[in-house]
């Protein structure tokens, strides 16, 4: 699969909550964007290498409807979803494989009530 998804906006309902999950679920860093009056912050590298993909925004309704996005588990499905209940987030289908196209999906709720995939390719 190529990626399709260039950008994906997160609604949150508390800045920091979210920056602390999914910093520890992800392992990325989570900064602050200059310039938004800490409304804004960014999921992705510190040294600004390729991989910035999100972004955490106060605004919206975190829910289970609407938009989907999956996060990539470099390879490591369990050890992600072994990091969602520490980060705050609860694990609500455990990974399941979707064939050698797709490979382990599962899903989660962050911290805020968002419904996230995770993925790790076949």
């Amino acid at each position: 699969m190529s990626d399709v998804v260039v950008w994906a906006d997160i609604p949150v309902t508390d800045m920091q909550r979210a920056i602390e999950f999914y910093g520890h679920v992800t392992g990325k860093m989570v900064l602050m964007m200059p310039g938004t009056n800490d409304s804004v912050a960014v999921i992705g590298n510190p040294d600004d290498s390729p991989g910035v993909s999100a972004d955490l925004y106060l605004g919206g309704t975190p829910s289970h409807d609407g938009a989907r996005i999956f996060l990539g588990t470099n390879g490591d499905i369990d050890a992600m979803l072994t990091r969602v209940p520490e980060g705050g987030g609860k694990v609500l289908k455990p990974k399941e494989f979707m064939g050698d196209m797709v490979g382990w999906v599962a899903w989660v709720e962050d911290s805020e009530g968002n419904l996230i995939g995770l993925q790790q390719p076949a």
